[in-house]
């Protein structure tokens, strides 16, 4: 007997014993999805043997994609109508599931189908409408007629639409339209990976996602007009926030030209009252078109949402929306299609040769002139007949506070889109981004604004089939290649050790600070530890961290994570990413460790992989990981550990049982990030006024001073002083840095080391007592 039918006896004879724990990575998907169907029927009642295997079969069916042939349909679908009377409920989205997972010819269904619907019917609230009209289609005559009925007691034209567009679809079109509204499903499969790009490829409900949203878009339009009346919240019912929410994810999947015209009309009409109250018309729509954003950006829906951020008047939604704009730009940044399109906001188009710095926009205010100019980031300044200003004029502060505002407005515009511009070429790392050359230079190279960013960052294009030539745009000469050759960032995984130091040293000779950290950029190889656990990474495991930091750092560069604390499953969790296009899936584990204070520590665990397949995430060896989805993976995971560990935090020097991992890891072997630090450090320091008492020796920076010598490690920025060692505690202030010397790229923690650097060479000119103390102690 095969382990899927040891399986199946376990679920159907109470007297059965499986003998041992349940393995369902053994089956196949066709083999889970028979066992489903027997699974569901296992009451609550049953012996704790039996439980055990039930729950394992349903864990393994959130999980994977199950497949069913046409007689577990059938059985999926008698087990649920058997199952209304002891569970009280009918997950009607489960038995659709298999509908949209069938091998086969779909089987009469109409009996089962006709109880579960009329089940549904006599409960208060449906909560799966789009599921229970496809099972009612099933059914038929009059079951569906009644379905139908009862989901149009909403009133609202938008959902009495919707209903009639589902209706007129055939089963799989209607099982398919029902992944994507899966609300109150608790054991169904993950979505199916392409769902969207399907559910948009259905005419008929392209065709309603427009309407829906233009009716929408009337709606405030009428609201801010008075036609309609206004009460705060009320403008769209819960039913129709999920229904305006898949329609807007439907266009924004199609990338529809008329979307963002569109959207500019409906998310201020959400967003603002139309009296001088500070409620909205519908809050709900507003973060729900936010969420919308999160699933499938824009460039101009970014653009919309900030606009309106800046706009609302309810003291709490600015904070909401920062924090969905995070989700949002990370989002954006791995949707390398739709993110490198960039409007011009009348700067003139540029040219990639010559030495201008970036866009210029000029606009004359009353006698004045503005001028806004685009270098790495965009600035205001004033002119009069030609000649600079120092500030604002008196005249225009008070006569044209309007212009102002927008040149301000217009400003951080510029400054945003540069940053989502930044994070989309980065996210293109882990799917190798590749461009045509002929767009490159004309949308991206000679974009006014695209430009300052393409120019600071290193190139490959293929002059010849598979020979690649590395430029760097700032040089202002591109080689001949025909326009359809391929464009892609320079990455080091793919380079030679010494072009890697060529690059490095050239940025620092010609002070070009890159957009994002690519010349001095880590490299996470695999390790022959990590071939050894095969599975998963134990590299950043057992390190102490400060768990809030560490969770804001997940939000920031696009991981999704549920926030761990004292409550029922908030002891441990998995961040996740999906890069590689999202083929790839990368998992860092980590817990609840201790209370310390106010602040909430975790521990570190493993960095595991999985890949899709067939729709679900299946792991796979390190081994089998491409390098740069590792490596990049690998170098989050740093990021998060590195810059949160208590063992960078010079207050944690005396506190418990932690002194330990504080003291270890504190001064311990330099990690890749570190590494990179020391280059750049390498290179910066001859050139500083401190070079001549300053040398790297290993894991530090050594600094001579006057009173004593010091030792910066470069990874955490802690200090030791010689010749006992003995700790020197520094804390830094909270100010912006001051940027007097050039950097390559943005390092606080090398900022740091740099700060304490100088602090210490002129050690004399301390002033500080608790410095000075330390220091005078031992020496």
């Amino acid at each position: 007997m095969n382990h899927a039918a040891r399986l199946m006896r376990a679920l159907t004879d109470p007297d059965f014993e499986l003998g041992d724990r349940p393995d369902l990575s053994q089956i196949s998907d066709e083999e889970l999805g028979d066992l489903l169907p027997a699974a569901y029927r296992v009451g609550g009642s049953a012996p704790h043997a039996m439980m055990t295997v039930r729950f394992a079969v349903e864990n393994a069916g959130r999980e994977r994609q199950p497949r069913y042939t046409p007689d577990a349909c059938r059985q999926m679908f008698e087990a649920l109508a058997a199952g209304t009377e002891s569970r009280n409920w009918a997950d009607l989205t489960l038995g659709v599931g298999t509908l949209a997972r069938c091998t086969g010819p779909l089987p009469d269904l109409s009996v089962p189908a006709r109880a579960l619907v009329e089940f549904v019917l006599e409960k208060d609230d449906v909560r799966q409408p789009y599921a229970l009209l496809a099972v009612a289609g099933l059914a038929g005559g009059r079951t569906l007629r009644a379905a139908v009925e009862r989901l149009s007691r909403d009133g609202s034209p938008i959902v009495a639409d919707e209903i009639a567009v589902l209706t007129s679809l055939g089963p799989v079109e209607q099982a398919l339209l029902s992944e994507i509204d899966r609300d109150h499903s608790f054991v169904s499969p993950p979505p199916l990976s392409d769902v969207w790009r399907r559910a948009a490829d259905v005419p008929a409900y392209v065709a309603f996602a427009r309407r829906a949203l233009e009716a929408a878009a009337d709606r405030t339009d009428a609201i801010g007009a008075g036609t309609i009346p206004y009460r705060a919240d009320k403008a769209f019912t819960a039913r129709e926030v999920i229904t305006l929410g898949q329609a807007a994810r439907v266009a924004l999947h199609r990338d529809e030209p008329w979307l963002p015209e569109l959207l500019d009309r409906l998310l201020p009409g959400v967003a603002i009252a139309p009296t001088a109250a500070k409620t909205l018309p519908s809050q709900a729509l507003l973060y729900e078109l936010a969420r919308a954003a999160q699933d499938f950006p824009t460039p101009e829906l970014v653009t919309a949402i900030r606009t309106v951020r800046r706009e609302v008047r309810h003291a709490g939604v600015p904070k909401q929306l920062d924090k969905q704009l995070k989700k949002v730009e990370a989002a954006l940044a791995e949707r390398t299609d739709v993110a490198l399109r960039l409007p011009t906001l009348g700067f003139a188009t540029a040219s990639i040769s010559g030495t201008a710095a970036g866009g210029v926009l000029r606009r004359a205010v009353g006698d004045y002139a503005a001028v806004v100019t685009v270098a790495e980031t965009a600035s205001l300044t004033w002119e009069k007949d030609g000649r600079p200003l120092r500030s604002l004029p008196t005249a225009v502060r008070r006569d044209h506070a309007g212009p102002v505002k927008e040149l301000r407005d217009l400003v951080k515009r510029v400054d945003a889109q540069l940053v989502t511009l930044a994070r989309a070429l980065e996210g293109g790392f882990t799917v190798d981004a590749v461009h045509p050359y002929g767009w490159w230079r004309a949308q991206l190279a000679g974009h006014p604004l695209a430009r300052t960013v393409v120019r600071r960052l290193i190139w490959e294009i293929e002059v010849t089939p598979g020979a690649w030539r590395a430029v760097l745009p700032e040089d202002g000469e591109l080689p001949d290649a025909p326009d359809d050759a391929s464009v892609r960032l320079w990455h080091p995984i793919r380079s030679e050790p010494d072009a890697v130091r060529a690059w490095r040293e050239l940025l620092v000779q010609r002070r070009i600070r890159q957009p994002f950290k690519q010349a001095f950029r880590e490299i996470y190889l695999l390790t022959p530890a990590e071939e050894e656990t095969r599975v998963y990474s134990n590299r950043f495991a057992a390190h102490l961290v400060h768990y809030r930091r560490m969770f804001a750092l997940f939000r920031a560069r696009g991981w999704a994570s549920d926030r761990l604390g004292p409550w029922d499953g908030g002891g441990e969790d998995a961040a996740e990413r999906t890069p590689g296009a999202g083929e790839w899936q990368v998992r860092f584990f980590h817990a609840l460790a201790d209370w310390a204070g106010d602040d909430l520590l975790a521990a570190t665990d493993q960095v595991r992989f999985a890949r899709r397949v067939e729709g679900a995430w299946r792991e796979v060896p390190l081994a089998e990981v491409p390098p740069l989805v590792f490596s990049e993976a690998m170098r989050d995971v740093d990021l998060f550990v590195g810059v949160t560990s208590i063992a960078a935090d010079p207050d944690w020097t005396d506190r418990g049982p932690e002194r330990a991992y504080w003291e270890r890891v504190g001064f311990a072997e330099l990690t890749e990030s570190a590494e990179a630090r020391r280059d750049a450090l390498a290179r910066i320091l001859p050139r500083l006024k401190i070079a001549d008492r300053c040398s790297l020796d290993g894991r530090f920076l050594v600094v001579r001073g006057g009173l004593r010598t010091y030792k910066i490690h470069l990874g955490s920025a802690n200090i030791l002083m010689e010749p006992d060692d003995s700790y020197l505690c520094i804390v830094p202030s909270r100010g912006k840095r001051d940027g007097k010397v050039f950097l390559p790229f943005e390092d606080d923690r090398l900022s740091l080391i740099l700060s304490k650097a100088f602090l210490l060479a002129a050690d004399t000119e301390i002033t500080d007592e608790s410095i000075l103390t330390q220091i005078k102690r031992g020496a």
